[in-house]
């Protein structure tokens, strides 16, 4: 339930004016934000065949308990009944979520493939689209663990 308590948390980020959004730094493809209490490090996928819309977040959400979290936004629909999975040095880990929204399916995991990108070059997300198409979502990771970090300490200092 955590999880989609962060995806809520995470709509109404997309949502709200950028003036409420505070930047705390840009690190190599990777922003770090606060907004209110919450805070949060963000990419683009540097790969999606053209495609956009596509977002990587780790967020903190001191109220809701969350700290340092997952979610993926895809580029493209997904086929509900088909699986997603974030491939990050050679490690693969199951994705659960929406059509386009997507978080790991328990706390273990959402450490796991955290702690897995923080040091790794590149992650993708590979899924199948609505016409049974499989696609990918890749992210460039440099910068990734000094904007998660600066988002953790943003929302730690308040």
């Amino acid at each position: 339930m955590a999880y989609r308590r962060l995806l809520l948390c995470l709509l109404l980020v997309a949502a709200a004016p950028p003036s409420a959004r505070e930047t705390i730094g840009v690190f190599g493809g990777w922003g770090a934000f606060r907004q209110g209490p919450n805070c949060y490090a963000i990419a683009r996928p540097v790969v999606a065949q053209g495609r956009v819309g596509g977002y990587a977040g780790i967020g903190t959400w001191p109220g809701k308990g969350l700290r340092a979290s997952l979610h993926l936004h895809l580029s493209r629909r997904r086929a509900p009944d088909r699986p997603v999975t974030l491939s990050v040095a050679g490690r693969r880990f199951p994705l659960v979520g929406t059509a386009t929204d997507l978080w790991a399916p328990d706390a273990p995991t959402d450490r796991a493939a955290v702690a897995a990108l923080r040091s790794a070059r590149a992650m993708s997300v590979e899924a199948v689209d609505t016409r049974h198409r499989p696609f990918a979502d890749t992210y460039a990771l440099a910068g990734a663990a000094t904007a998660i970090d600066a988002a953790t300490l943003a929302c730690v200092a308040r």
